[in-house]
């Protein structure tokens, strides 16, 4: 017996599904059915196919019923780290990524997950990926900030104006998966330049010990947050605007811990750290930006 292939392709999912291949590109378009387009092409992962397909055959509930731990994953955040330590909500963290992170979710490791994915074919933030991962669970994506993410600079690179003046810098990576290694990532391809471009320094796992390395010296250059660079005292080239959206299990979103720090991220001491801190919109904080 062959053993199942690792993607299929749009004409091997409409023969599974019995279904015409102008539904399936449907499917793929609004982001009902996982997906990749890495290759430039559609290409549909097997097992994540089976898993989507149990789920609809479940009446599009699917999700793990162990009783979810109170951990928030996913990618670090400065001010979210700080807002859970002050509400003293009873939240704990795990922060190493947003790939790690919404991984971790699904499979039932926490009761929420920070995420800054972007996904190059849309130009969006974070929406693609869940809808790729989690359509069909009983999750809802909700908006806690924009940040400015730009370049933070060392004493060394008072030249560098943007991306495409990285060459030869030394560069603080990002573990992989991370929403920042892989905006990195996108950023430098889209300027024509490749790994062997830049000396890459040790690897840092949180906002904090990227621009801490730049601050001590141990690299010229960090892709980094605007906030954290104030902190530090370091110059910064500003690049964008980012998404920062939570990731939430709706049965979750009532116990004790979610709605306690949900309730300080609503007071005046919140507002008024987010403003001191600089680099951060909370204008639409708790907006429900995906339902699952």
């Amino acid at each position: 017996m062959q053993p199942d292939p690792e993607f299929l392709t749009v004409k091997e999912l409409a023969a599974l599904l019995r279904l015409k291949e102008r539904k399936i590109y449907d499917l793929a378009s609004s982001g009902a059915v996982p997906c990749s387009r890495a290759t430039g092409k559609l290409l549909f992962p097997s097992a994540e196919i089976r898993a989507w397909i149990a789920r609809e055959s479940a009446g599009g509930t699917q999700g793990t019923d162990k009783v979810r731990p109170p951990i928030l994953l996913g990618s670090h955040d400065p001010l979210l780290d700080w807002a859970i330590r002050e509400s003293r909500s009873g939240l704990a963290t795990f922060f190493d990524g947003s790939g790690d992170g919404l991984e971790r979710f699904l499979d039932g490791g926490g009761v929420a997950a920070g995420l800054h994915l972007f996904d190059p074919a849309r130009a969006a933030w974070n929406i693609p990926a869940v809808q790729r991962a989690a359509t069909g669970r009983n999750v809802a994506l909700i908006g806690f900030a924009k940040r400015v993410r730009g370049l933070v600079l060392g004493g060394h690179s008072a030249n560098v104006g943007g991306m495409a003046d990285l060459k030869g810098q030394r560069i603080v990576p990002r573990q992989p998966g991370s929403g920042a290694q892989s905006l990195f990532d996108h950023l430098a391809a889209r300027e024509g330049l490749t790994p062997e471009d830049f000396q890459m320094t040790a690897m840092a796992r949180t906002e904090t010990e990227a621009v801490q390395a730049v601050a001590r010296g141990d690299a010229d250059v960090a892709l980094g947050l605007e906030t954290m660079a104030r902190d530090f005292s370091l110059s910064f080239v500003p690049l964008m605007e980012e998404r920062y959206d939570l990731l939430i299990d709706r049965r979750s979103w009532f116990e004790p811990q979610m709605q306690h720090m949900f309730a300080f991220l609503r007071s005046a001491a919140f507002q008024s750290k987010a403003r001191g801190m600089g680099g951060y919109d909370v204008s639409e904080l708790g907006a429900v930006r995906w339902n699952g």
